[in-house]
């Protein structure tokens, strides 16, 4: 799945070797609502509008898939439910297991900065430990290759050379702009950001975690930003780069095949882009008419 200025699209390769393309326009709150696109806020309303817009890419492949299989579609209960399961589970097991373990240990620990540091490296190694151990299944590493396949597409795009699978292939699997890097600044930010809360209770860190949600992806997206960039400073470099490590656990090299799949998809944004800004250029705005 693809996602551009204005344009995403996710491609998906059914059983007869068919690419089929879902695509649909860009739209932000931020552009309705200018205070949405501020620095910090930005950075909440894309982590939620990143959300919905994976939830529809996931729903579009995996109702092709049980089409295939089943001649049916999934219900909008059986998507709920998923998503339901999904959501208690991570909450579960990345807020409410460390914060367990630390109502366990945090009497041997007795300066509240170092416990709440202790919690963040529990939720750190927690993730990366789910990702080592789903990483060892068949289909998810599939779904990682597939991700490789995203990021070389990108990596040739922005190199400025001609998207088919050889010149794909060249490139690197990792990518700055990862949402594996945005998962883990965002646990990083959260170690600096819950230091100055001191030593709730158990329930209380619980709830705390989840309020302060918003300010740590907000931050977080910041730094995304700026190492995301053509030439980013070196402290932000430095910063992304746990994230971008992280990457050669959630990416594999891809097929040619899966590459392919890669290209259909970002082409089917950059057409839809190009066309918009090709408009843009050969029909002036109210304003720029009104002054000739």
């Amino acid at each position: 799945m693809m996602r551009g200025r204005r344009h995403w699209a996710v491609a998906v390769r059914k059983a007869n070797k068919e690419i089929i393309v879902e695509e649909g326009p860009v739209s932000s709150l931020a552009k309705k609502y200018p205070i949405l696109g501020k620095p910090i806020i930005r950075g909440s309303v894309a982590l939620v509008e990143s959300l919905i817009f994976g939830i529809k890419c996931l729903t579009f492949s995996a109702n092709v898939y049980a089409e295939e299989e089943t001649g049916e579609e999934l219900s909008v209960k059986d998507l709920i439910f998923t998503f339901g399961v999904a959501v208690v589970l991570t909450v579960g097991f990345f807020i409410v297991l460390p914060a367990f373990i630390i109502r366990l240990i945090q009497g041997a620990i007795s300066n509240n900065v170092l416990l709440n540091l202790v919690e963040g490296l529990i939720k750190i190694s927690l993730f990366i430990a789910y990702i080592a151990g789903i990483s060892l299944m068949k289909d998810i590493q599939r779904v990682f290759q597939y991700h490789g396949a995203e990021h070389r597409t990108i990596n040739c795009y922005e190199a400025g050379e001609e998207l088919t699978v050889t010149n794909v292939q060249k490139y690197s699997s990792i990518h700055a702009r990862c949402g594996t890097n945005f998962i883990l600044i965002t646990l990083f930010m959260s170690i600096f950001v819950f230091s100055f809360f001191g030593r709730p209770p158990f329930l209380l860190r619980v709830l705390a975690h989840l309020a302060i949600l918003p300010v740590v992806a907000g931050l977080s997206y910041e730094v995304i930003r700026q190492a995301g960039k053509a030439r980013p400073h070196p402290v932000f470099k430095w910063i992304a780069a746990p994230g971008m490590a992280l990457q050669y656990l959630t990416t594999r090299t891809p097929d040619d095949e899966q590459v392919e799949v890669a290209i259909t998809s970002l082409k089917a944004v950059l057409a839809k882009d190009n066309s918009i800004d090709d408009k843009v250029a050969q029909f002036p705005t109210v304003r720029e008419a009104s002054q000739e």
